[in-house]
C-alpha cells in the first residue's frame, strides 16, 4: 500500500525503537505501556469467560453438574471481579485511551508518562493480588459487589480480594488523572475543545467519574476490611451499624462505574461509524453534551439497584426519575449515529459491523434496563436472572462488543498489519448470535421467577437453561476465531503503510505503526 505524500519511509517504529525485556517493562512510551496492558487484560478476559462457560455448565441442567454449590459461589465471585474490575473497567481507556489520545490530539506522549507506567504496575500488582485468593485462604464466595453482612461473616479471603480492587481503583484514579491532565495542557496549538475527536471527549468525560467516584469504592473497601479485623460494627445493627449503609456506598461508585465501562464505547462507536459511512458525524456538539450529560446525570441515580431495600416513596420516585432522564442522552447518541449512517457510502467492514452490534445490543440493555428502573416492575425482576441478562447486555454488548470494534478498528495503527476480515466478520457473527443466544433467554427466565446466584433449579426452568447454555458455546467459537485471526495477524497479516479505512481523526496522519515521538519535526501534525 502506497504510503501518503510526507511520510518519511524510515520513520522507527515505537516497535522496533528498542528491544529486549528492559525496553519494555520500563517503558514511558504510551503506546508501549497500551500494549502492555492489553496482554495483560487479554489475558484475563479470556480467564473470565472461561469461568463463566464452566458457570453455564453447571446451569446446563437441575441437579450437580460439575460442580457443588461452594465452588459456583466462588467462581461467579472470581467471574464478576475479573470481568468487572480486570477487564470491563480499564479495558478501553487503558489500552486504546492511552494509545490513541495523545494522538488524536497531537501529542508526543500522555502529560505524566511515569505515572502512566506505574498505573500499569498497580493494576498487574492488583491482579495478582486478587488471584492470591485462589491460593491464599479460599475463594471469597460473595459475589463481586462483597455485599455486607455476606462479606464480613464469610471465613473466605475476602480481605485480600478488597485489599486488591483496593489497588486497583488507584490504577484507574491515577489513569484518569493523566487523562484530563494530558487534554488540558498537550492539546496541539489550534486544537479547540469543539475540534476534539469523539473518543478524546469520551475518555475526558470518563475520566473525571474515574477520578471523582473511584475513591468512594475505595474507601468502601478499606472499611469491610476494617471490619472484618478488627470488627468496628459500621455496618452491624448489633452495634448501631447499618448495612443498608454499605450498599449506598457501594453503589455510589457502581453505578457511575458503568459509566467508566460504557462512555468510552461510546466514544469509538462515535469515531468508526464516520469513518465507514464516509461522512462527517451527525450533530457533534449533541454528542458532546450527551456524553457530559450521561457522565453527570449518570453519577446521581446510583439507589435505583436498592429499590427493594425499603427506601420512602419520594426517593423512590426521585431515583426512578433520574433514571430515566439518564436515557434521553444515551437515545441522542443512538439517534446521532443512526443519522449518520443514513445516505452514507457505507463500507461494512468489521470494526463497522462490531459498532452496529453494538448498538443493538445496548438499546436492547438500556430498554430492559428501564424495567428496573420503574420501581413497580423492578420489585417483581429484581435479583433474578432478567437483572443478569440485563447487566450483561450493557456491558459486555456494550463495553465487551465496543472493546472488539475498536480492537479490530485500530488494529492495523498500532501493528502495522491488516487482519483476514473475512475471519473477522465471521467471529463477530458467531459472537453476536451467541451473545443472543446465552443472554436473551436469562431475561425469560428472569420475568418467570428464576432467582439468579443459584447454583440450582427446578426443572421448569431447564429447557431455557440448555439453550442458553448452548448459546455460550456458539459465543466461546466466535470468540476464539476473533482471538486466532488477531494473533495470527501479528506475524503473518498484510503489511500497511499508512491509514486502510481513510479514517478522519489526527491519528491517522502520522507513519503507521506511529514513531516514538508520535509526530517528529518532519511530520508536524496538521492545522485543525
Amino acid at each position: 500500500m502506497a504510503e501518503k505524500p510526507g511520510k518519511p519511509a524510515d520513520a522507527v517504529s515505537y516497535l522496533t525503537a528498542a528491544s529486549g525485556w528492559r525496553s519494555w517493562l520500563l517503558t514511558v512510551d504510551h503506546k508501549r505501556i497500551a500494549l502492555l496492558y492489553l496482554a495483560v487484560i487479554g489475558i484475563f478476559f479470556l480467564c473470565g469467560a472461561t469461568l463463566g462457560l464452566l458457570m453455564r455448565l453447571e446451569l446446563m441442567a437441575p441437579g450437580r453438574t460439575i460442580m457443588g454449590p461452594q465452588a459456583y459461589n466462588a467462581l461467579f465471585t472470581l467471574h464478576g471481579v475479573i470481568m468487572i474490575f480486570l477487564f470491563i473497567i480499564p479495558g478501553i481507556p487503558a489500552i486504546f485511551g492511552n494509545f490513541m489520545l495523545p494522538l488524536q490530539i497531537g501529542a508526543a506522549d500522555v502529560f505524566f508518562p511515569r505515572l502512566n507506567l506505574f498505573s500499569w504496575y498497580l493494576y498487574v500488582a492488583g491482579a495478582l493480588l486478587a488471584l492470591g485468593t485462589l491460593f491464599i485462604g479460599g475463594l471469597p464466595d460473595t459475589g463481586w459487589t462483597f455485599y455486607v453482612p455476606f462479606s464480613t461473616n464469610t471465613h473466605t479471603n475476602v480481605t485480600l480480594a478488597t485489599f486488591a480492587v483496593f489497588i486497583l481503583g488507584f490504577s484507574s484514579i491515577l489513569t484518569g488523572l493523566n487523562f484530563i491532565t494530558t487534554v488540558h495542557r498537550l492539546r496541539r496549538p489550534g486544537l479547540a475543545w469543539m475540534q476534539l475527536p469523539l473518543f478524546t471527549w469520551s475518555l475526558y468525560a470518563t475520566a473525571w467519574v474515574q477520578v471523582l467516584a473511584t475513591p468512594v469504592v475505595g474507601i468502601t473497601l478499606l472499611l469491610i476490611m476494617a471490619e472484618r479485623l478488627f470488627g468496628i460494627g459500621l455496618f452491624d445493627p448489633a452495634k448501631g451499624g447499618d448495612p443498608i449503609l454499605y450498599q449506598h456506598l457501594f453503589w455510589l461508585y457502581s453505578h457511575p462505574a458503568v459509566y467508566i465501562m460504557i462512555l468510552p464505547g461510546m466514544g469509538i462507536v462515535s469515531e468508526i461509524i464516520p469513518t465507514f459511512a464516509r461522512k462527517a458525524v451527525f450533530g457533534y456538539k449533541a454528542i458532546v453534551f450527551s456524553t457530559l450529560g450521561i457522565a453527570i446525570v449518570g453519577s446521581l441515580v446510583w439507589a435505583h439497584h436498592m429499590f427493594t431495600s425499603g427506601m420512602s416513596d419520594t426517593a423512590i420516585f426521585v431515583f426512578s426519575l433520574l433514571t430515566f432522564l439518564v436515557a434521553v442522552p444515551s437515545a441522542v447518541k443512538v439517534f446521532n449515529w443512526i443519522a449518520t449512517l443514513y445516505k452514507g457510502s457505507i463500507e461494512l467492514t468489521p470494526p463497522l459491523l462490531f459498532a452496529l452490534f453494538f448498538i443493538y445490543l445496548f438499546s436492547l440493555g438500556g430498554l430492559t434496563g428501564l424495567v428496573l428502573g420503574a420501581a413497580s416492575t423492578d420489585i417483581h425482576v429484581h435479583d433474578t436472572q432478567f437483572v443478569v441478562g440485563h447487566f450483561h447486555y450493557v456491558m459486555f454488548g456494550g463495553a465487551g462488543f465496543a472493546f472488539f470494534a475498536a480492537l479490530h478498528y485500530w488494529f492495523p495503527k498500532m501493528f502495522g498489519r491488516l487482519y483476514d476480515t473475512y475471519s473477522a466478520t465471521w467471529g463477530a457473527a458467531l459472537l453476536f448470535a451467541g451473545f443472543n443466544l446465552l443472554y436473551l433467554p436469562m431475561m425469560v427466565l428472569g420475568v418467570q421467577g428464576m432467582p439468579r446466584r443459584y447454583y440450582d433449579y427446578v426443572p421448569h426452568f431447564k429447557r431455557l437453561n440448555a439453550l442458553s447454555t448452548i448459546g455460550s458455546w456458539v459465543l466461546a467459537v466466535g470468540l476464539l476465531i476473533i482471538v486466532y485471526n488477531l494473533i495470527h495477524s501479528l506475524r503473518f497479516g498484510a503489511k500497511v503503510k499508512q491509514d486502510p479505512w481513510r479514517g478522519r481523526t489526527l491519528e491517522w496522519t502520522t507513519a503507521t505503526p506511529p514513531p516514538t515521538e508520535n509526530f517528529p519535526a518532519a511530520e508536524e501534525p496538521p492545522a485543525a
